[in-house]
């Protein structure tokens, strides 16, 4: 589903860019950043947010993924 029409990013790129960073990502704008991206009109942002709140704690490439953490 689309989550920004401004940029045209879906759910599944946000959840690729979370899923693939060597750090965490904690905003919408680092998010955005992550894709090459700005945050503009930001009726996206709370989206966003929910999308980062969903993922299993301590999920990440390099931070010892734990069996919750599903891969792509």
């Amino acid at each position: 589903m689309i989550v920004c029409s401004c940029n045209i990013i879906s759910d599944h790129d946000i959840r690729g860019a979370v899923g693939s960073t060597d750090g965490e990502l904690f905003s919408a704008a680092q998010v955005y950043d992550c894709l090459g991206c700005t945050v503009r009109c930001g009726r996206c942002s709370q989206s966003v947010r929910q999308i980062l709140e969903e993922r299993p704690p301590h999920c990440g490439r390099y931070s010892g993924m734990s069996e919750s953490c599903s891969q792509p």
